[in-house]
């Protein structure tokens, strides 16, 4: 009788249909998710001394802020967005941890906390802009070439 009962039961665990996988469907581009969610939620953290958060109302807006940008980490993690398993996703991991630091750091209302997390977040950034954006540096080398041009020049007048 225990073998019928363990036989039935292990046909029916077999026989259940698997669970459907998950679908995603990007409803931006990569630009598009820089430019109107990690660009706005990354600010919100990189200049927040310069309106510091005063009322319960603002705290609760740097925590909205904060929570986006670790979660636009998992966004860079959608199929059809991660460019490699190796150092996206890695990189991508980094804005999810900042994101979510900079959120319980919001909900403590810890400013100086905040503030000293800039460096991470910015880290963050510029490590996967450095790999995955084309012209990343040699934009900003060339506006410094321009500019020291122009001191040269003014500095012979």
């Amino acid at each position: 009788m225990r073998k019928i009962f363990w036989l039935f039961l292990c046909a029916a665990a077999m026989a259940q249909e698997p669970a459907p996988q998950a679908t995603f469907q990007p409803a931006g581009n990569m630009s598009q998710l820089m430019i109107n969610i990690l660009y706005p939620t990354s600010n919100a953290i990189f200049y927040v001394e310069r309106n510091p958060p005063k009322t319960q109302t603002d705290w609760n807006e740097l925590q909205n802020q904060a929570m986006m940008l670790a979660e636009s980490g998992n966004l860079l993690m959608m199929p059809g967005r991660v460019r490699d398993q190796g150092d996206w996703i890695k990189d991508s991991k980094l804005v999810v941890d900042a994101g979510m630091a900079a959120f319980k750091l919001a909900r403590a209302k810890d400013l100086p906390g905040i503030v000293a997390l800039n460096d991470q977040l910015y880290t963050a950034c510029v490590t996967c802009h450095e790999q995955y954006r084309a012209d990343y540096r040699r934009r900003r080398q060339a506006q410094d070439k321009a500019a020291e041009k122009i001191l040269q020049e003014k500095s012979k007048q």
